[in-house]
């Protein structure tokens, strides 16, 4: 691989190869991140299909500040500040169902437009409390791809501003039509930027997953997209279901029984990227594609067979062109805390924010997305682990990844280590990731 120059000056001490490690471990730094980030900058508060009756809640916390996403109406989401207006206690906490919004502590009232429903001996304040002033305020909203986003600067471009050219790129995959295969939320030992960057970068892929190497070729580049980044196979990378180059062995001339194996894999270690629709469909391959088919033909048979499937389940499956596919692929960074990884019918998504002011935890929520025929879709079951150990059921790719997160905090704080050196090639998404980040906190 060849590196090009993007022309970009060093900016806020970070270069293409080396990123401050202040970013990662500073209070100073994550009480700046309070302050000038979280509060400007449009981020993921929930899908959709979360809030999918009138009076459905999903209380999102970041930071300091709690923001209620409600069902106001058959096609009204709306967002609120989470606080009384009166006495400033949290009006909800978690998820669930309501009429009205409540406060446990006086018993104000809320509609679920935002208007005051009830406050107890108003005639108290005679005609101090107006009806505009007791109104819930709220951060803007917007939705793209069934998620719901929310921004808290009043003056914020257009989310689909922010999001380009992601939403241009992705605007045939009817991202709005996934819903949860599973949800996991899990305390980590590292910062938050730390479990980000974990998911962001392909090049640990030959120490961390070095089981995928029989079967998935790890060399990548990276680039940036305005505040975002991506990682994906070049040119001249082997297809999927090949050996690592970096193995130095020949490519097999039967390349199906490896495409089942790493389908196989996916499904018993991640359960996610892929559906299981995908999984039952790369069964097939066996005997229902001949043994001299190329490499090409091969997974466009699969493309065909799990597309087939999807449609005879009611499920659908979105028209894209081969080069919308290449394009899509592999992983994917939308500022500042969203990471995606994405098949035509499934995603594995994460989302990670700080946690109670300390720079060495963080809250780290991984999404398993598949497009489901509407009278298949499962229950939605969110889980949630203080501690990473506390179950047993991540699946061998993400123990691995979680394995490495304390020991790479810890290390950080060492006066041996000055900054990080991302590669130039493969983690060029990482210090564009930072220059952004520090154009917020320090700019």
């Amino acid at each position: 691989m060849t590196h090009v120059q993007s022309g970009l000056p060093d900016q806020y001490g970070v270069r293409e190869d080396y990123i401050p490690k202040d970013s990662y471990i500073s209070r100073e730094f994550a009480a700046l991140e309070k302050q000038r980030l979280w509060p400007r900058v449009w981020q993921i508060a929930c899908r959709l299909e979360e809030v999918p009756k009138i009076g459905d809640y999903v209380t999102y916390e970041i930071a300091d500040e709690s923001i209620i996403i409600v069902r106001a109406g058959e096609d009204d989401v709306r967002a609120y500040y989470n606080v009384c207006q009166h006495r400033g206690r949290k009006l909800t906490n978690g998820c669930g169902h309501t009429n009205k919004l409540f406060c446990r502590y006086h018993g104000w009232r809320w509609n679920l437009d935002g208007t005051s429903d009830a406050v107890i001996d108003r005639e108290d304040w005679g005609d101090r409390l107006s009806d505009e002033s007791l109104r819930l305020t709220g951060p803007k909203i917007d939705f793209w791809g069934g998620w719901v986003f929310i921004n808290m600067d009043e003056n914020a471009g257009p989310l689909l501003d922010h999001l380009h050219p992601i939403a241009s790129i992705f605007k045939n995959y009817e991202l709005e039509k996934m819903r949860y295969r599973w949800y996991k939320s899990v305390v980590l030992p590292c910062n938050w930027k730390v479990a980000l960057e974990a998911f962001n970068e392909g090049y640990h892929v030959q120490t961390t997953h070095r089981q995928l190497l029989p079967y998935y070729d790890d060399a990548t580049a990276s680039e940036e997209h305005g505040p975002h980044g991506t990682f994906f196979s070049p040119p001249g990378t082997r297809l999927t279901g090949a050996p690592s180059r970096r193995l130095d062995v020949a490519m097999p001339n039967d390349l199906r029984p490896s495409i089942v194996a790493y389908f196989d894999m996916l499904e018993r270690d991640l359960k996610a990227i892929v559906s299981e629709r995908a999984h039952r469909a790369s069964q097939r391959l066996v005997n229902d594609v001949p043994p001299g088919a190329s490499h090409m033909d091969i997974l466009i048979q699969l493309g065909g067979f799990t597309a087939e499937a999807a449609i005879a389940e009611g499920a659908g499956f979105p028209a894209l062109t081969h080069e919308e596919i290449v394009r899509a692929w592999q992983d994917w960074h939308v500022f500042p805390n969203h990471v995606f990884l994405l098949a035509p019918d499934a995603i594995l998504a994460y989302r990670a924010r700080p946690w109670k002011d300390d720079p060495d935890q963080c809250l780290f929520d991984i999404w398993s997305l598949v497009r489901y025929a509407p009278d298949q879709v499962p229950p939605l079951n969110r889980e949630f682990y203080e501690n990473w150990q506390d179950h047993d059921g991540w699946g061998l790719i993400l123990e691995q990844d979680f394995r490495n997160l304390a020991d790479i905090q810890q290390g950080m704080k060492s006066r041996g280590f000055k900054a990080a050196r991302p590669s130039p090639v493969q983690e060029r998404a990482l210090s564009n990731f930072h220059r952004t980040l520090r154009s917020y906190v320090l700019g």
